[in-house]
């Protein structure tokens, strides 16, 4: 075993926890089919969102992480959408809704598309998940059911589910109320005169022949074949059935599907499968406390992040604390992009062991791009407060901030930078200059703040960061803040307008000395 492995092994971060279950599983070499499988699911029944994202970053952190520990097996990851189940209703939002309101109980992948550029609804919402986690730089292999069901490569796992037919329903039922027991059935048929999923009785069973008999929608008694994209799982046993058709090693899903993962697991078991290892991760929730949801279109999706922050920060946002239940809205996006930077900043002087903790390692896969580094020291928060300041309305005007606090800075030098100072001025305009709510000084306040300008007006233009911190101490202390929070809270308010703010040393800095004057004067004369 390599020095590496035996670091990995030993590292205490959660994908690697993750990883030697899955070691251990396998009993330390690879399954018959030849790799690791890896899988996450996709329902594309209305526009993809940030846990779907998630799902796929979490499970590659924790692929990555298997394959530190077990580097000669191979593994793949496949993103499975679940685009052959029925419209159950029309998402709030997206354009058109009457004209998906026609094809309500339809595969997704036969329902138009509302926004008038794909095959289909279902082909839209794959196609934009697929972008996404192209631009990120996935490793995946997209897998549709709709493909799966039709091209016959389900056929022999839907003929075991009918060959157990009744060992299904002893799992399924007890889990169901009495009225939806009496029509419950694992097949549902897909109407050859309607096109819709149905979900009826199935009459009678012939499992040498393959077949399911129903009644249509019309009346019409139908003997189908269970084979060939005729009919679909129930999402349940589809779930079990997918296991067992792909072989899947690792899934992990959300806190809410506890029960339904417990029963895929029992019904994988019945066809003479295993269950996949993996672990439940708590949920995501809107500014509210409620669990965000694709139909509702609450919390974030993954278009308003990336307009506000590098997909790096995301991925950070992650990796931290999976089991927990966290907010996601736009009021979390500053910090996780400024702890990603600070974790950046760390890991190429980390000792290797500790580099494997970091979640940069798992963001990365342990190397950092070099065109994520070098943003001249400057925190995201300050680039918030720098646009505030400035009124900034483009990245021209941050520029000319940051060009003389770090001459050797540049677009074309920092590109991640001028990427950050794009962002900090698209969320400066949309979310901090509409709640800005400038307070006058109390006189405290205000013979504090006319000493910090006159002490400044004094103060040479290139003082350091550091230097101008310890000035704004000072006068804080010598006008009596005991609490010096109060002092910068008054600073915040006062000048820039909101209840929060950065280290007012590296602002000044920033900013500039004579520009920190006049806006002391401005403030001063309201």
């Amino acid at each position: 075993m390599s020095t590496e492995q035996e670091m990995a092994f030993a590292a205490k971060a959660w994908p690697f926890e993750e990883a030697r279950k899955l070691v251990a599983r396998l009993g330390g070499k690879a399954p018959p089919k030849g790799y690791v499988l890896f899988e996450t699911g996709y329902g594309p029944s209305g526009l993809p969102h940030i846990g779907t994202f998630g799902e796929v970053a979490r499970t590659t952190m924790v692929r990555r992480a298997f394959e530190r520990l077990m580097p000669g097996v191979p593994t793949r990851l496949f993103a499975f959408s679940d685009d052959m189940d029925g419209l159950r209703k029309v998402p709030d939002n997206v354009p058109n809704r009457e004209l998906l309101a026609l094809h309500l109980g339809k595969p997704l992948t036969k329902v138009p598309d509302p926004f008038g550029k794909f095959e289909s609804f279902g082909h839209h919402n794959n196609a934009m998940l697929r972008d996404f986690l192209d631009r990120f730089g996935f490793q995946y292999e997209f897998q549709s059911a709709t493909d799966w069901y039709k091209s016959g490569r389900f056929d022999n796992a839907l003929l075991a589910v009918l060959r157990h037919y009744e060992a299904v329903m002893a799992v399924m039922l007890p889990t169901l109320g009495a009225e939806r027991q009496a029509t419950y059935s694992p097949f549902l048929p897909i109407s050859p005169s309607t096109g819709r999923v149905l979900q009826v009785p199935i009459l009678e069973r012939n499992a040498d022949a393959g077949t399911i008999v129903y009644e249509d929608e019309d009346g019409t008694k139908v003997e189908t074949p269970v084979t060939g994209g005729a009919v679909k799982l129930q999402w349940k046993p589809d779930w079990a059935m997918r296991w067992f058709a792909l072989g899947v090693d690792y899934e992990m899903a959300g806190k809410d599907l506890i029960p339904s993962v417990e029963l895929a697991g029992k019904i994988v078991k019945i066809l003479g499968g295993t269950p996949p290892d993996g672990f439940n991760y708590e949920l995501f929730l809107d500014e509210k406390g409620q669990k965000i949801s694709k139909s509702k279109g609450n919390g974030l999706t993954m278009e308003e992040w990336l307009r506000y922050a590098p997909p790096e920060s995301l991925a950070l946002y992650m990796f931290n604390k999976p089991r927990a239940a966290k907010k996601l809205y736009f009021d979390v996006i500053p910090r996780a992009v400024d702890d990603y930077l600070t974790f950046v900043e760390k890991f190429d002087a980390a000792e290797p062991a500790q580099k494997l903790e970091s979640p940069v390692h798992h963001i990365h896969d342990g190397v950092v791009p070099n065109d994520v580094k070098g943003t001249a020291g400057l925190s995201f928060g300050l680039l918030l407060n720098l646009a505030g300041a400035a009124n900034a309305e483009s990245a021209d005007v941050m520029w000319g901030f940051i060009r003389r606090y770090a001459p050797g800075a540049s677009p074309e030098t920092a590109p991640f930078l001028d990427r950050l100072v794009g962002y900090a001025v698209t969320y400066y305009q949309d979310f901090v200059k509409p709640t800005k709510q400038y307070r006058a000084p109390s006189e405290q306040e205000r013979a504090a703040l006319a000493d910090l300008r006159d002490t400044l007006d004094g103060t040479p233009a290139d003082a350091s960061a550091e230097a101008l911190q310890n000035l704004v101490y000072e006068i804080g202390k010598k006008h009596g803040f005991t609490e010096l929070r109060a002092w910068f809270l008054a600073m915040y308010e006062v000048l820039l307008g909101q209840s929060t703010g950065p280290r007012m040393g590296g602002f000044i800095a920033l900013y500039g000395v004579k520009e920190t004057v006049a806006m002391i004067d401005a403030a001063l004369a309201r």
